[in-house]
């Protein structure tokens, strides 16, 4: 076996290894970038909400989907702010308009969160104040 088949060969340490450097990311963006901790304050609210309110099965498929695109773009839009920060440490128009497109993403990301949880959790929040009242 060469060297280089050596190296593109299965090892599960390797993936091991792997996993811990993907937890390292998404520990690293919680504690570095406040948007994402703000994310994650939301999404730590919208589980009480939807332990409170006892929603379906479809309705917790649908806030772990859009609560995993607003991670997956926070994500994906902090390593491409970094990269293009390393790649020009001076201000350089095409590199902000790359940042903002990546910031236009995580926006439209959360927008749409915000109207999934709105329609799982306003017929509900209607209900209960009819119920109180």
């Amino acid at each position: 076996m060469t060297k280089m088949e050596k190296s593109n060969s299965f090892s599960l340490r390797k993936r091991l290894v792997s996993f811990r450097y993907a937890f390292n990311g998404i520990k690293n963006l919680i504690k570095n970038e406040h948007n994402a901790r703000v994310h994650i304050v939301g999404l730590t609210c919208v589980i009480g909400f939807g332990i409170f309110f006892k929603i379906g099965l479809i309705e917790w498929i649908a806030i772990t989907i859009v609560s995993g695109l607003v991670i997956l773009t926070e994500l994906l839009n902090t390593a491409i702010e970094r990269l293009g920060d390393f790649v020009q440490s001076d201000w350089d128009e095409t590199i902000g308009m790359i940042k903002d497109y990546c910031a236009g993403a995580v926006l439209i990301s959360a927008v749409i969160s915000v109207i999934v949880g709105g329609l799982i959790f306003i017929p509900k929040i209607i209900e209960m104040i009819k119920n109180f009242c």
